[in-house]
């Protein structure tokens, strides 16, 4: 029997559904004759549950974000999108999809076949659908009156990382910038030494009794962010003194406030950047 999973309301018209495949979230935000769904999961048979949980709240036309490349929160486009629905996201999130998705889809199906070979295939199988709608620095989507603000702050998860802000609602999408549960994602397209500098940015966005929801796990609050941000500013602090002192990044990740499994690609990628090579 299929499950599938189900929406909460957590603000004003604000409805999050976490999905038990990774934790990842999907934020659906309703108006009067228009939605806004933000990431659509990682499959297609993941966008097919998606979308029953969307009909339990609305049955509106939808605009889609990306709030950047990876699978988990866009490979459900083409499931989820009609051929007139718009799809927004970072310009170098689309370009990514645009030139790079066989290569993706290969690495991706790759790296998860040892773990969970149901996840691979459905990666593998999945039709790319690019995003349309592109962001550079900012753009404002009117959902019937309902004002959000998609913003690219700056790299840190990747180079084309999207956060929403939903001034009504007290709320802020942060995308993989922030995790709950979790250490943040250093993957090989990370900028670990950029990362604290958008997340600062991110705080500035922020009220103080404000609400964000991370990519993955729980919504957290203002005195979470600062935190993470407190321990991301750590490990760029300890690649750069790693770097000028010649550590090895295996001493360098044993230090990090999010230990050294989590680490070891951030330091690698920080003292590449650091040495000039990318």
């Amino acid at each position: 029997m299929t499950h599938t999973p189900a929406f909460h309301e957590i603000a004003d018209r604000v409805h999050l559904l976490r999905h038990p495949v990774l934790d990842v979230n999907v934020t659906l935000i309703t108006a009067p004759g228009a939605a806004l769904l933000v990431d659509t999961l990682s499959t297609d048979t993941q966008a097919r549950e998606l979308a029953g949980a969307i009909r339990r709240i609305t049955r509106d036309p939808l605009t889609i974000v990306n709030t950047h490349h990876h699978f988990d929160h866009c490979f459900g486009n083409a499931t989820l999108a009609g051929p007139a629905t718009p799809i927004w996201a970072h310009e170098a999130a689309a370009r990514e999809l645009r030139d790079n998705a066989p290569r993706l889809q290969q690495h991706w199906y790759d790296e998860w076949l040892p773990t969970d070979p149901a996840l691979a295939t459905g990666l593998a199988a999945v039709t790319v659908r690019v995003p349309d709608h592109l962001v550079h620095t900012e753009a404002s989507i009117d959902l019937a009156g309902r004002p959000i603000t998609l913003h690219h702050l700056g790299r840190g998860h990747t180079a084309g990382d999207l956060v929403l802000t939903v001034p009504d609602a007290r709320l802020l999408l942060a995308g993989d910038l922030v995790e709950q549960g979790a250490p943040p994602s250093y993957g090989t397209d990370a900028y670990p030494l950029e990362w604290p500098a958008t997340v600062a940015a991110l705080l500035r966005l922020l009220p103080p009794d404000g609400l964000v929801v991370p990519g993955h796990g729980a919504p957290v609050d203002h005195a979470f962010v600062t935190a993470q941000h407190r321990q991301l500013t750590e490990l760029g602090t300890l690649i750069r003194q790693g770097h000028a002192t010649g550590a090895t990044p295996e001493d360098v990740a044993a230090r990090s406030p999010f230990g050294p499994a989590a680490s070891l690609v951030a330091v690698r990628r920080g003292y590449t950047a650091l040495t000039g090579q990318s």
